[in-house]
C-alpha cells in the first residue's frame, strides 16, 4: 500500500509540475530559443553543447517560473474557468506557498544558468519574468492592452537564443524579436476568440475591442500582414548577419499568405472554430518559419 501511495504521489507531483510550468508552452519557448541560438552561431563547429543545455534548461525554468507565479496570482480567477479550474493551485491540490517556492526556485535556477551563458541573457530572462508576472498578468482583467504588454516577454525567447550565441543585441536579435512580437497578436487574439466565453467568466480582456466583432477580426488580419513583413526582412540585406536566401524568402512568403488566408477566414466566418484553426496555423507558422531560417542558413 505504501509503495502504491508513494508511486501515486510521485506521479501526481510530476503531473502538477508539468501543469504549473505549462510544459507544452515551455517546450515551444525552448524550441524558439534554440532556433535563435542556431541562427546566431557562425557554423556547426561553433555549437557548444553545454551552452545549448543551459539555454534549454534555463529557458524552461524562465517560462515555468512565469507560469507558476501567474497561477498563484490568478488562482481565484482560474477556478472560475473550465479551461483552468483543474490547475494545481486553483483546484487546491497545491498550496500557494508551495507554488511560490517552486516559482522562486525556478527563477533562481533559470537566471543562474542564463547568466553562466552571458549576463545579457540573464538580463532578458529577468525582464521577461518581471513583465509577464508584474505587468501582463494584472492587466488581463483591466484592459485589452494586456496582450500588447504580454507580447514583449512572449517575443524574447527567439531573440534570447541569438544573444546567448553571440553575447550581442543588435539588428539581428531585434529582427527576431520583431517577428515573434507581431506573431503574438493573431495567435493570442485567436485564442481569446474561441475561448471568449470562458475568459469572460474571469473578466479577462483578451480581444482588442473586447468583443468578437469585425474590428477585432480586421486587426488580426492587419497584424498577420505585419508579421509577414517582419518575417521577410532578413531577405533584404539590412539585418546584418541574419540573412535568408531568395528560395527561403519565397517559402516564408507563402507561409505568410497561408497565415493571412486563415485570418481573413476568421473575418468572414467569425466562429470559434475558425479562430481555433487560426491559432493552430499560427503555431505551425512560427515553427516552420524557424525551421526554414535554420535550414537555409546551414544549407547555403
Amino acid at each position: 500500500m505504501n509503495a502504491t501511495a508513494n508511486t501515486f504521489s510521485f506521479k501526481q507531483i510530476a503531473i502538477d509540475f508539468k501543469e504549473i510550468t505549462k510544459a507544452g508552452l515551455a517546450i515551444s519557448v525552448v524550441f524558439s530559443s534554440i532556433a535563435g541560438y542556431l541562427l546566431g552561431v557562425p557554423d556547426f563547429e561553433s555549437l557548444q553543447s553545454a551552452t545549448l543545455l543551459m539555454l534549454a534548461v534555463g529557458g524552461y525554468c524562465m517560462v515555468g517560473a512565469s507560469n507558476a507565479f501567474n497561477q498563484v496570482i490568478e488562482k481565484d480567477l482560474d477556478a472560475l474557468m473550465d479551461r483552468t479550474k483543474n490547475r494545481p493551485v486553483a483546484s487546491g491540490r497545491m498550496a500557494p506557498n508551495h507554488a511560490l517556492f517552486v516559482a522562486s526556485l525556478l527563477t533562481i535556477i533559470g537566471l543562474i544558468l542564463l547568466y553562466l551563458i552571458n549576463p545579457k541573457s540573464a538580463m532578458f530572462g529577468a525582464i521577461s519574468i518581471f513583465l509577464y508576472t508584474s505587468v501582463y498578468t494584472p492587466l488581463k482583467t483591466v484592459t485589452p492592452l494586456s496582450v500588447f504588454v504580454g507580447a514583449f516577454p512572449g517575443a524574447i525567447p527567439f531573440m534570447l537564443g541569438w544573444v546567448a550565441a553571440t553575447d550581442n543585441f543588435g539588428i539581428e536579435a531585434g529582427t527576431l524579436f520583431l517577428i515573434q512580437f507581431f506573431w503574438q497578436f493573431p495567435h493570442f487574439w485567436a485564442i481569446g476568440w474561441f475561448l471568449y466565453d470562458d475568459y469572460e467568466k474571469a473578466g479577462f480582456f483578451m480581444l482588442p475591442t473586447g468583443k468578437r466583432d469585425n474590428s477585432t477580426a480586421l486587426q488580426t488580419i492587419l497584424y498577420s500582414i505585419w508579421l509577414l513583413v517582419a518575417s521577410m526582412l532578413p531577405c533584404l540585406g539590412y539585418t546584418g548577419k541574419l540573412f535568408i536566401s531568395p528560395i527561403a524568402a519565397g517559402i516564408v512568403f507563402l507561409l505568410g499568405l497561408w497565415m493571412i488566408f486563415y485570418a481573413v477566414r476568421l473575418y468572414r466566418l467569425r466562429t470559434p472554430k475558425a479562430a481555433r484553426t487560426l491559432m493552430l496555423v499560427s503555431v505551425l507558422y512560427i515553427t516552420l518559419l524557424q525551421i526554414v531560417y535554420i535550414t537555409d542558413k546551414f544549407l547555403r
